[in-house]
């Protein structure tokens, strides 16, 4: 697991090693230089129930940014989550 830098924001991303959208989102995050927490829901059920509860459906990745839920990966979206949470330059 890769984890935040940043001690208030927390970002997790709920993937599996077969989802293509989940390594574009995980090496846009190191890219950028956003440290996160990688969750394998192939690895532990838990984590897919995690995911399911927070986006309310079973696609992937999830990535929950100190609990703003963006589903797929979604790259402008994302940008303007970490900007308006002040986690990039």
């Amino acid at each position: 697991m890769r984890y935040n830098m940043y001690m208030d924001a927390k970002i997790t991303v709920y993937s599996a090693d077969w989802c293509a959208f989940c390594h574009a989102a995980k090496d846009y995050f190191d890219k950028i230089g956003v440290k996160y927490t990688d969750k394998n829901v192939e690895e532990k059920r838990e984590y897919m129930d995690e995911a399911l509860t927070k986006s309310g459906q079973t696609g992937i990745p999830v990535i929950d940014i100190d609990g703003t839920i963006i589903i797929g990966f979604d790259r402008p979206k994302i940008d303007e989550v970490l900007k308006s949470k002040k986690l990039t330059k």
